[in-house]
């Protein structure tokens, strides 16, 4: 036969003991890593000139397209 304790039969008591039992032996969080500043320039830069770059290489009928399917996304009823 199991040796092991017999699980409660509360509902709240059984959900801290499978709680308990999954975070007993949890592995720690990693700490958190520096960033490389060069890195984050490069990014940030990219991110500056992004939509810029983008909307200039577009037609106003394309841009028009773009702000269409936009506004009836955001205006679309939740699924």
């Amino acid at each position: 036969m199991d040796d092991r304790p017999k699980r409660p039969r509360d509902l709240n008591l059984l959900a801290k003991s499978i709680a308990d039992d999954a975070t007993r032996n949890a592995p720690a969080l990693p700490l958190k890593q520096e960033k490389n500043a060069a890195a984050v320039e490069l990014g940030r830069l990219g991110g500056l000139k992004g939509g810029k770059a983008r909307a200039s290489k577009l037609t106003p009928e394309q841009r028009k397209a773009i702000a269409q399917k936009a506004a009836a996304a955001r205006w679309q009823k939740p699924t």
